[in-house]
C-alpha cells in the first residue's frame, strides 16, 4: 500500500483517495456502507464538498462508525470570508467532527474570482482565520484551469491543489505536477476517468497513478467499484500492449468532442460558460437526479439555451471543437434525461 506526504502539509496519505460525488445518487444506507468498504480497505482520504447535497453528511454518518483514522478534505465555492467561515460550521456539523484536515477554494475559474478570493475580506482570508482557530487545517485550492492554477502555485498562498488529470486530459503532467512539486504543494488529482467519460478503469488508473507522488481521488458509490480500484492500486502501472492501444484509441475516439476545460473559448458573446454547459452530460451522470435542482446548474442550463451560434467560440477552441452543437447536444440530453425520471 503506497503512501505519500502531501507536500509540506506533513498529512500522510495512501495515494488512492475518495471522491465523494456519486454517493449522493445512492441510498444513504449504499452510501455509508461505501465510504466505511473503502476505510477497511485502506483509503484514508475523502474528499467531498458543500456543493455535493448530501455527500458530506453521508461521510459523516460513516465516520461515525468506525475508530480509524482518515483524512477529511472538503471546500465551499463561496468567495467572501465570513461566507465561507459559515460553510465551515456547516461542514464541520455535516460531517460530525470538530476540525477538518484540508479546505479548499472550489472551482476557482478565472483571474477575477481569484483576485475576489485572495482579496482582503475574501475567503482565503476566511480560511486563514477558521486555521488559527484551529476548524482547519490546511488551505487548498481546486481549479480546472491550467493557466490559473501556475498562478496560484507561484503566489503560495495555498497549501494543496486539486487539478484534472486523465489521459484525455494529460497536460497538467508536464505543466503543474513539477512545478507544484518544486514549491511544496501536495498535488490532489481529480477526475482520473475524466468525469466518467473513459470507460476503462484500469487504463485510466494506471495512467495517472504511474505520476509518482500525487493523490488520485476516484469517485465511487459502490463496493465493487472500490474492490477494482483498490485491485488497480495495488498492481503494476506499466500499460500492457492491448491497454496503450486502448488508450490511444478512447483518445482518438473523444480528441474532438471532449472539453478539455481550458477556458480558451471565453468570453462568450450570451455570457454561457461553456466548459461547465459541455461537462453537464457528466455532472448530472456522477450527481444523480439531484443535479436538476441545484440552482446554478439550473441557471447554466437556462443561459445555454440563450446560444446564438455565432462561432466565435470555435474561433478560439484550441481542439476545434464543435462547440455550439456541443451545447444542443447537452441540452437535448438533460430534457430526455428529464423526461426518464
Amino acid at each position: 500500500m503506497e503512501k505519500i506526504v502531501l507536500g509540506s502539509t506533513g498529512l500522510e496519505v495512501t495515494r488512492l483517495g475518495f471522491g465523494g460525488i456519486p454517493i449522493q445518487r445512492v441510498s444513504e444506507t449504499q452510501a455509508v456502507d461505501a465510504v466505511l468498504h473503502a476505510i477497511n480497505k485502506g483509503i484514508d482520504f475523502f474528499d467531498t464538498s458543500r456543493m455535493y447535497s448530501t455527500s458530506e453528511a453521508r461521510i459523516g454518518k460513516a465516520l461515525k462508525q468506525t475508530e480509524k483514522k482518515v483524512i477529511i478534505a472538503t471546500k465551499s465555492m463561496n468567495r467572501f470570508a465570513d461566507g465561507i467561515q459559515k460553510d465551515i460550521e456547516v461542514s464541520l456539523k455535516n460531517l460530525q467532527v470538530d476540525y477538518i484536515d484540508i479546505y479548499q477554494c472550489h472551482a476557482v475559474s478565472s483571474n477575477d474570482e481569484y483576485e475576489r478570493v485572495t482579496r482582503p475580506g475574501g475567503a482565503l482570508e476566511g480560511l486563514r482565520k477558521a486555521k488559527e482557530q484551529g476548524l482547519i487545517g490546511h488551505i487548498g485550492v481546486t481549479s480546472h484551469s491550467l493557466d490559473l492554477l501556475e498562478k496560484i502555485i507561484d503566489d503560495g498562498y495555498f497549501e494543496t491543489i486539486m487539478v484534472c488529470l486523465s489521459f484525455l486530459e494529460p497536460a497538467a503532467k508536464e505543466r503543474i505536477v513539477p512545478k507544484a512539486k518544486d514549491k511544496g504543494i501536495g498535488i490532489l488529482a481529480m477526475k482520473p476517468f475524466s468525469g466518467g467519460v473513459i470507460e476503462a478503469p484500469e487504463v485510466a488508473l494506471k495512467w495517472v497513478l504511474s505520476i509518482p507522488e500525487i493523490l488520485v481521488l476516484a469517485g465511487v458509490e459502490d463496493k465493487k467499484l472500490i474492490d477494482q480500484n483498490w485491485h488497480i492500486f495495488e498492481g503494476r502501472y506499466e500499460l500492457s500492449k492491448e491497454e496503450q492501444e486502448r488508450l490511444e484509441a478512447i483518445t482518438k475516439e473523444y480528441d474532438k468532442k471532449f472539453c478539455r476545460r481550458c477556458d480558451y473559448c471565453l468570453p462568450c458573446t450570451a455570457g454561457i460558460h461553456i466548459q461547465m454547459v459541455l461537462g453537464m452530460k457528466s455532472f448530472v451522470k456522477r450527481l444523480g437526479p439531484q443535479a436538476l435542482k441545484n440552482m446554478l446548474i439550473l441557471s447554466l442550463m437556462k443561459k445555454a439555451a440563450e446560444c446564438t451560434e455565432c462561432g466565435e467560440c470555435m474561433t478560439r477552441c484550441p481542439y476545434s471543437l464543435p462547440i455550439p452543437d456541443m451545447i444542443k447536444e447537452n441540452l437535448a440530453w438533460v430534457e430526455e434525461y428529464k423526461k426518464n425520471l
